[in-house]
């Protein structure tokens, strides 16, 4: 099965010191092996911001 299970985390609030929002969603180990990097929206900070995929 190529797809994998993959947590997103707010890279803004992390820096900030505030709430990290996190995402779970999927993507496809063969087509892509690099980290993911999504704009989803983090509800503490009230706007959309960069998600960056965790371990």
């Amino acid at each position: 099965m190529p797809r994998e299970i993959v947590i997103l985390e707010c890279a803004e609030a992390r820096k900030e010191g505030k709430t990290p929002s996190r995402y779970i969603t999927t993507r496809n180990k063969k087509t892509k092996t690099e980290r993911l990097e999504l704009k989803k929206y983090n509800p503490f900070l009230k706007k959309h911001t960069v998600h960056k995929e965790i371990k």
